[in-house]
């Protein structure tokens, strides 16, 4: 059976996706967060392919994750989008709640250079 608040997550994952896509121009960077660690990836929708992809497993070796990690998953996704001359993204939160290690990501990406 599956939580209420799973399923709160995932009636707002469908909303937002109903209206961020991504391409290969302007690619979708999707956020995934769980308890020992955070991921993102940088998507072309209408290929259906990751072009970029970043973890907190690459960083850090311990079973937990704060803002300060986020951050720097959020640059080093940035510096992997701006290799392959990608400059502008679109946002997808995946449900979760803009703040945290969410908005910590997204701001580390602003950081590096990403726009959106």
């Amino acid at each position: 059976m599956i939580s209420k608040k799973i399923l709160r997550r995932l009636k707002i994952k469908k909303r937002i996706r109903a209206r961020v896509r991504g391409t290969a121009s302007v690619p979708r960077l999707s956020v995934f967060r769980s308890n020992t660690a955070i991921y993102a990836q940088l998507i072309d929708d209408d290929r259906g392919v990751t072009l970029a992809s970043a973890s907190s497993r690459e960083f850090n070796s311990k079973r937990s994750i704060n803002v300060a990690i986020s951050r720097e998953v959020g640059k080093r996704i940035a510096e992997r989008a701006l290799q392959q001359g990608i400059e502008r993204i679109v946002f997808d939160r995946n449900g979760y709640l803009y703040h945290g290690n969410v908005k910590s990501l997204a701001e580390g990406a602003r950081e590096a250079g990403l726009k959106f």
